[in-house]
């Protein structure tokens, strides 16, 4: 006999309760965005996130490497360990919002919303150390730096993030805000991949220099540089399966001091999105190799420099339905809609599911009154995010850890 859902009955007062932290947590966002720290080394930050903590019967314990903070809330009840994450990290970029909480920290701003991620997870703490006596089990929080390039997931997981409740976990759950593309309170995912593998590639067309008069006297690497941006578009599309997309941005070229003399060297730095392993695996030897060979082919040669950057995002489709089923149990059926691309950005939580499964997803924060497909969008000076959207975070982590829980 199949038992019953009784999602709606775990989650009925999760998102009341939620709402109740609103003011508090509203201040703490706001604490968060007037103090954004960069990288792997947040320490204003991480005392914000301690003092959030204090008094909620959590073991928590600090870094060593970065300032990350994890916490593990043990049940009442034995189970299974499960895991949320917040990344904290900001952005440099400096602040246009126009908001009354403004950065204090010039040059440096909360524009990818890592402060509400904070804030929820914080949130989703209040509510599960509440529901102590439910649980049975162990929740992870894992607030984490150094998202924004710096593989502070991974970092983490080599100091035993993964591990920190005593035992593998068995799930992993972790979500983001945009400001704009969704309206507030809608939440997306997908299963399989729901965010792109980035890379970054640096090469070095080495040639002679000469006189624009007698380019047949030099080895000009500003023609040999422009076939081979040309030539990656050729490649990606001839050797890569269209239905499982390859992107190359060729988004730096650099050459010369002035327009009658061929340069020695040109420069050129380009981001590969890939949205599958296979891909993501394959892509370094054949890029490297249309720019070496272009270069050769033209008695000129290519250094290059391939820098591997996040993974690709893989949500695990039977935690995705659990994602849906939650969120819907929360804000009812209008709540949750099925993304039918991935997203093209990176995101370093990759890292996690590739060890366990779990899901990822979005949630929509475009301010009101802001119309969602105009709207600044994450990274921009002027990005605005919505705070009426905390307490649904809040609730959404501590549903998908409470559900997860549940099944043993």
């Amino acid at each position: 006999m199949t038992e019953p859902d009784r999602t709606p009955d775990r989650t009925a007062t999760l998102l009341a309760d939620a709402q109740a932290l609103a003011p508090g947590l509203t201040a703490l966002r706001h604490d968060l965005h007037r103090v954004p720290e960069i990288g792997l080394h947040l320490p204003k930050t991480q005392a914000l996130v301690l003092a959030a903590l204090d008094g909620l019967g959590l073991e928590v314990t600090t870094g060593t490497g970065l300032s990350s903070v994890v916490a593990v809330l043990r049940g009442a009840r034995p189970g299974p360990a499960v895991l949320l994450r917040g990344d904290m990290d900001a952005l440099p970029v400096t602040e246009e919002s126009g908001e009354p909480f403004t950065s204090e920290h010039p040059g440096v701003m909360h524009a990818c919303g890592h402060d509400q991620h904070v804030t929820g997870l914080v949130g989703a703490a209040r509510l599960l150390a509440a529901r102590h006596e439910e649980l049975a089990g162990s929740v992870v929080l894992m607030f984490q730096p150094g998202e924004e390039g710096d593989h502070g997931a991974r970092l983490m997981i080599e100091e035993g993030v993964l591990d920190a409740a005593g035992e593998r976990v068995v799930a992993a759950y972790g979500l983001h805000v945009v400001s704009s593309m969704l309206p507030a309170g809608l939440v997306t995912s997908r299963p399989g991949p729901a965010m792109a593998a980035a890379d970054q590639m640096y090469m070095t067309v080495r040639g002679r220099g000469g006189h624009g008069s007698s380019p047949h006297r030099a080895a000009d690497p500003v023609t040999v540089a422009a076939e081979i941006v040309l030539a990656f578009q050729a490649a990606v599309t001839r050797q890569f399966d269209a239905h499982d997309p390859v992107v190359v941005t060729v988004g730096r070229i650099a050459a010369g001091t002035t327009d009658n003399v061929i340069p020695e060297t040109a420069e050129l730095a380009a981001t590969i999105r890939t949205f599958s392993e296979a891909h993501h695996a394959e892509i370094p030897e054949r890029l490297t190799r249309v720019a070496e060979h272009v270069a050769l082919a033209h008695g000129l040669t290519a250094e290059v420099d391939y820098v591997r950057g996040y993974p690709v995002t893989v949500n695990d489709a039977h935690e995705v339905e659990r994602a849906a089923r939650v969120t819907r149990a929360l804000s009812g059926e209008a709540g949750y809609v099925t993304a039918d691309r991935p997203v093209s950005g990176a995101e370093d939580f990759s890292y996690v599911l590739q060890q366990v499964p779990g899901a990822f997803v979005f949630l929509g924060a475009t301010p009101a009154g802001a119309d969602p497909a105009t709207a600044p969008y994450n990274h921009a000076a002027g990005a605005r995010f919505d705070d009426a959207v905390l307490p649904l975070a809040s609730a959404l982590l501590a549903g998908l850890a409470l559900d997860r829980l549940a099944e043993g």
